[in-house]
């Protein structure tokens, strides 16, 4: 049971990962199932593993993380990203699963889903950073993007419970925030 749950907070972090920056979370995943015990990808998604697609993988992570840092780039990469991001979350979602029987369809579409989201939030938030720092806040932006993106894959394959916890806390900090601004805004 326990393992069922660890690889259903491994799919949700994935895919979560996916909506910031789709090239991270998959490529940490195939480097993970190619050289190292922390991920098995069953057929076809062992096809993650190849060589060739840890190559291309490392170039498009690459081309990503320079545009992402451009001011008005940034903007256009999100809206191809659109279709990008939910794909690669839809599929570590399935591949993260795969072992546990959950039927592909409704991993494919939790992690369309999840990964959806975040892109959402995250294409919807940036230009509003660009507007408030007349740009000069979007490499910082990005650089926190692929940071957490980063850390959220490495943590959902690693200590898939752990993630858990701390998307839990950081949850209820946003909700005690929110909570107590209300609060402060109403005294007033």
């Amino acid at each position: 049971m326990l393992s069922i749950i660890a690889h259903l907070f491994t799919a949700f972090g994935l895919a979560s990962a996916s909506g910031l920056n789709a090239y991270i979370p998959l490529l940490i995943v195939a480097l993970g199932a190619r050289f190292t015990s922390l991920i098995k990808l069953n057929p076809p998604f062992d096809v993650l593993t190849s060589g060739w697609v840890i190559g291309a993988l490392i170039i498009l992570l690459a081309i990503e993380v320079v545009v992402d840092k451009i001011p008005a780039a940034d903007t256009l990469n999100d809206v191809i990203q659109t279709f990008i991001r939910p794909t690669a979350g839809a599929i570590l979602f399935a591949a993260s699963t795969n072992a546990v029987n959950v039927p592909p369809v409704l991993a494919i579409i939790l992690g369309l889903i999840v990964a959806f989201g975040v892109h959402a939030t995250k294409a919807t938030a940036r230009p509003v950073v660009t507007a408030t720092t007349g740009g000069l806040g979007n490499a910082f932006v990005s650089v926190g993007e692929d940071v957490v993106a980063t850390g959220v894959s490495l943590l959902a394959l690693i200590a898939p419970i752990a993630l858990a916890l701390v998307i839990a806390l950081v949850l209820i900090w946003l909700v005690r925030r929110a909570f107590f601004r209300k609060r402060a805004a109403v005294a007033r």
